[in-house]
């Protein structure tokens, strides 16, 4: 398979090109600022910024937040979390967001790139994939190309693992460089235990709060991504938080105080972010993005089982493609977007690149590798339309060092195949959220077009659909 060789090639000629590009626009506007004898003007008020808000490990019901109206079991039976609740007062929620996969660092690399984790993490070249990987478009990258003058920062879990490649190295200009989950209170590490800062949700929003402070003092265009170690395992809290809610009846599906302390001390952070937005009036040019980088997990270490189970009414959690280990809380606010809206359109973490690119006004086209598709058309149109992709469904894969296991959701259906059983398993998902009844045999038609579609598209990007590496980096 010679797909990664040939396509680096090409890739290092347009990245040669958006670099060239970058630099005439930049040398055109010092030449005119010169020849007219003007200072470099700070950037237009409708310059936008970005703020992503990645939470880690959350499930679709692991806030407070109704994801469907009339359906209180998409919900938490026990914790609260007001400032998501909050944000999602502000802008739109959209009910069926996806993470680009079941796990924290394809799904870390995927937003980056706006490419599925088969064409990277997953892919079968193996030893070429970090090198091809790190000439893509990313997100800083674009942004500069579309104004020069854009501050990137990323705070938090980077965890792109394998080549420890740094935030820096992908263009940002401020980070905590080659973050993991050991940097913020990892399995093993004492918990559940109380802490001053648990899971660094004050460290990691002190730094965001000043850089938007920054920023917004000297006119800067800006994104900022903050990756929460919250609620990934260890449990860490605030002891003051968890007394209040040992005062509660617990929940019938997550009856655990100290996870429930941990996940309110994160909504405590972002409503850190909200206020600040509020008072410094950003709303009318800053977009605020948040989205939770896989599924709940299924269980919690030293916790019984739950009567109903934790992700409820999804089905699986964590490392799963059923809907429990991808769907995932997604919430936009900001300029143009009709508060308190709803959208019902599948979306994707994929998604993000192309949507900021086209509100800061990138002038390239894209990437035709791209798989993930603009969402600017539904923030102004009240959740209502569809997003255009290279391709009409939403693929998901994993092999190498998981369970090889791929997915392909094509409007109300989900086609899930199961590589090393080659069990398929088709629901509809309009009438079956719980994903309990297979209709691969009462539809074999559909089931045999859309494994069809899913296979073609696994072999033009290369994926591995076998076990290859029993042990993860």
């Amino acid at each position: 398979m010679t797909y990664l060789p040939n396509h680096r090639n090409i890739l290092s000629a347009k990245l040669v090109t958006y670099r060239a590009l970058r630099k005439w626009m930049a040398g055109l506007f010092f030449a005119l600022c010169t020849f007219t004898g003007l200072e470099a003007a700070p950037a237009a008020d409708h310059t936008p910024n970005f703020i992503l808000v990645l939470t880690d490990d959350q499930s679709w019901v692991g806030t407070s937040l109704q994801m469907l109206e009339d359906h209180p079991e998409t919900r938490s039976d026990f914790y609260r979390t007001p400032q998501v609740e909050r944000l999602a007062a502000k802008g739109m929620r959209f009910t069926q967001g996806y993470a680009p996969a079941a796990s924290c660092c394809p799904t870390r690399r995927a937003i980056q790139t706006g490419l599925m984790p088969a064409r990277h993490e997953y892919h079968r070249n193996r030893s070429q994939w970090t090198d091809w990987y790190r000439q893509q478009l990313n997100i800083p990258r674009m942004l500069k190309i579309a104004n020069p003058r854009y501050e990137c920062a990323h705070f938090g879990k980077w965890d792109h693992r394998y080549d420890q490649i740094s935030p820096h190295q992908q263009g940002y200009d401020h980070s905590d460089g080659t973050t993991g989950n050991a940097h913020g209170g990892a399995k093993g590490s004492g918990g559940p235990a109380a802490s001053p800062d648990p899971k660094r949700v004050d460290t990691l929003t002190d730094q965001a709060l000043h850089f938007m402070q920054r920023n917004h003092a000297q006119k800067s265009p800006f994104f900022l991504q903050i990756s929460h170690y919250a609620v990934h395992l260890d449990i860490y809290y605030r002891e003051e938080t968890l007394a209040q809610i040992r005062k509660r009846p617990l929940g019938t599906k997550h009856p655990t105080p100290t996870f429930a302390a941990m996940t309110e001390d994160l909504d405590t952070s972002i409503g850190r972010i909200v206020d600040l937005m509020d008072a410094l009036n950003l709303w009318n040019n800053t977009y605020l993005i948040l989205m939770s980088d896989n599924g709940g997990r299924n269980t919690l270490p030293g916790t019984p089982p739950p009567t109903i189970p934790r992700n409820h009414p999804l089905r699986d959690g964590k490392h799963s493609f059923y809907e429990g280990g991808i769907r995932v809380p997604f919430i936009v606010a900001g300029p143009q977007i009709k508060a308190n809206s709803v959208s019902h359109v599948p979306i994707t973490g994929l998604d993000i690149l192309p949507t900021l690119a086209d509100l800061a006004g990138y002038p390239l086209p894209l990437p035709k590798t791209l798989d993930g598709g603009s969402l600017s058309s539904l923030l102004k149109t009240e959740g209502l339309g569809q997003v255009t992709r290279n391709r009409p469904y939403l693929v998901f894969h994993q092999a190498v060092d998981r369970r090889p296991t791929s997915a392909i959701r094509w409007g109300a259906f989900k086609l899930v195949k199961h590589w090393e059983t080659a069990k398929l398993e088709l629901f509809n998902l309009r009438e079956d959220l719980s994903e309990n009844r297979d209709l691969s045999t009462t539809m074999p038609e559909r089931t045999k077009r859309m494994e069809e579609a899913l296979l073609q598209c696994l072999e033009e990007v290369g994926a591995e659909t076998r076990r290859t590496v029993r042990k993860r980096p």
